[in-house]
């Protein structure tokens, strides 16, 4: 059974609370966070991203999506438009979809060659243990869900107005490629999944249940993130409060209300 909403709301409040704990710690000590978040089409990667960042200080935290890349980043070294996005100290950054492009999207649909998948995979350990030596604390997530829900998922896109921006030829490419997509994930996994940057699945058929496990897992395997948020000297008020005065305009009419 999916979780109810009113659950979920409460099973997520503390974790939150965690999470904001954790970015007082990373701005405090100077730790530079990257999680990637990778998976299926309509498996909720921009939910789980919403649910991470939610409550953050979008100064701190940010996502990186980023499009395909332009005729000056196809002559570049492949990883170089990411190193950019990277963090500096005491930041949080959020790939929605990452360099794992080039064994996912970029492989199936035939965007990359085989030559260029082979190097990508062999490459992606040895840039990333770059990272991590340098202290980069990298996490990387892959979120699944099985075919019958992508299909159900794609199908909500299609009728609701507020999510058809999110239906793109390559999601309904993926309705007849998803053994395609399976096995260039097992692909990946076999190549990427090291000791020093390993992925972690997560089940997202339930996609509130998976944000929770998700966020739960990045906590936990983080050091211990607590420090007390620093004192704040807050003075009581003094005099009357004021309401807001106007001289060269005024706010506009309030929205209206149905009685």
């Amino acid at each position: 059974m999916a979780l109810k909403g009113k659950q979920y709301r409460k099973e997520l409040a503390p974790l939150t609370e965690e999470l904001v704990g954790m970015a007082r710690w990373a701005r405090t000590t100077g730790a530079r966070i990257v999680v990637i978040f990778e998976g299926r089409d309509t498996a909720g990667k921009g939910g789980a991203i919403r649910a991470v960042r939610d409550r953050l200080n979008p100064r701190q935290c940010r996502t990186v999506a980023l499009s395909k890349p332009s005729e000056e980043e196809q002559t570049q070294w492949y990883f170089q438009r990411y190193v950019r996005h990277l963090p500096h100290a005491g930041e949080i950054v959020l790939f929605d979809r990452s360099w794992y492009n080039r064994a996912g999207v970029e492989k199936v649909m035939g965007y990359a060659d085989d030559a260029e998948v082979a190097a990508f995979l062999e490459a992606a350990p040895v840039f990333e243990k770059l990272l991590t030596d340098d202290g980069i604390l990298l996490f990387k997530y892959w979120l699944t869900t099985d075919q019958a829900l992508q299909e159900e998922r794609l199908r909500e896109r299609l009728a609701d107005p507020l999510k058809r921006w999110k239906l793109s030829p390559v999601d309904l490419a993926a309705r007849d490629l998803y053994d395609d997509y399976t096995q260039a994930r097992e692909a990946m996994l076999r190549a990427t999944h090291t000791d020093h940057a390993p992925w972690t699945l997560v089940d997202f058929n339930d996609q509130k249940r998976g944000r929770l496990t998700l966020i739960r897992d990045l906590l936990d395997r983080l050091p211990d993130t607590h420090v007390d948020p620093p004192a704040i000297d807050y003075p009581d008020f003094e005099g009357e409060p004021k309401a807001e005065s106007y001289d060269v305009i005024s706010p506009i009419t309030p929205y209206p209300l149905d009685d």
